[in-house]
């Protein structure tokens, strides 16, 4: 399948000025050796685990993330087909929990070990899915670093989610099958790619307005109807293109996915319009618009 070219120059130029900020706050020393996206995903869990050491008072930590602004990934790669991903299988108990947010999340420490073997294996084939289905790009620059979590059997319910702190970022739950993975990855790098663009573009959505979300299935304000219109749409496309290559059970299960999704997505059509209304910036409110498009004739 042709590849999606879901790239802005603004989200490029906000990675390349938000990167430079960190490291100049961490007082860090040369940038690492990675592409911008990858170092600029990098940079945050380096601020994140700094700034929590330093609550802490926990002195040696603070200065190992000023010295190691990439998070010493160097040791903790996997090769892929979007470049090097960081996978890890943290406990999913003892992660951390903000008072921003009770939304639970990992990061990359003095103390991170990869994924076993057979996990990094899973999440390269689940990424050459991605790729393989158009989406290298967003995957490459939006799903950096995966965080796999609990192992659950197909039909499940599988969770996994994001957090703006974290850019680059993704957590899952996971069958052990790449097609079911490579949904979910992107799935989560769609609401990374948006948290970026809107950011980037300097859209300021209004939430007095809120609109039915069939997914939830009760009411949100615009920035959450928004993202769902996007990541699932994202997902749908996705499943579409992979299904012909899978059989047995998986392509029941994503067959049904699929078919669930269209229902879904049509009821939105009225109040995707209006909510478009709320996008300032040209260019990303025609690439929200060409995604949901697309994704309801499939």
């Amino acid at each position: 399948m042709p590849a999606i070219d879901l790239a802005l120059a603004q989200v490029q130029d906000l990675h390349r000025d938000r990167t430079t900020r960190i490291h100049t706050v961490l007082q860090a020393g040369s940038a690492p050796a990675h592409g911008t996206a990858t170092v600029y995903c990098l940079a945050h869990h380096a601020l994140e685990g700094a700034e929590t050491a330093a609550r802490a008072g926990d002195t040696a930590t603070f200065d190992w993330y000023r010295a190691h602004p990439d998070a010493n990934t160097s040791a903790l790669t996997t090769p892929t087909v979007v470049g090097p991903r960081i996978v890890v299988s943290p406990d999913p108990d003892g992660m951390l929990r903000s008072p921003l947010s009770e939304t639970p999340y990992y990061l990359l420490g003095p103390d991170t070990t990869t994924a076993p073997g057979e996990e990094r294996e899973l999440a390269a084939a689940a990424y050459a899915m991605g790729a393989r289905a158009g989406f290298a790009g967003l995957l490459a620059d939006h799903a950096v670093v995966a965080c796999l979590l609990r192992r659950k059997n197909l039909g499940d319910t599988l969770i996994s989610w994001s957090i703006t702190r974290l850019p680059g970022t993704v957590f899952c739950d996971h069958v052990g099958d790449p097609a079911v993975l490579g949904r979910d990855l992107i799935h989560e790098a769609g609401h990374n790619w948006l948290n970026d663009a809107l950011s980037a573009t300097a859209c300021k959505i209004s939430e007095e307005t809120t609109f039915s979300s069939p997914w939830r299935k009760t009411r949100r304000p615009a920035f959450g109807f928004l993202h769902a219109c996007w990541a699932f749409p994202l997902t749908m496309i996705y499943t579409a293109s992979i299904l012909p290559d899978t059989d047995g059970p998986t392509h029941d299960f994503l067959a049904a996915y699929l078919e669930q999704q269209r229902g879904l997505l049509t009821t939105t059509a009225e109040d995707h319009t209006r909510a478009l209304a709320l996008i300032t910036d040209p260019t990303l409110r025609q690439r929200l618009r060409t995604i949901h498009d697309e994704a309801l004739t499939l």
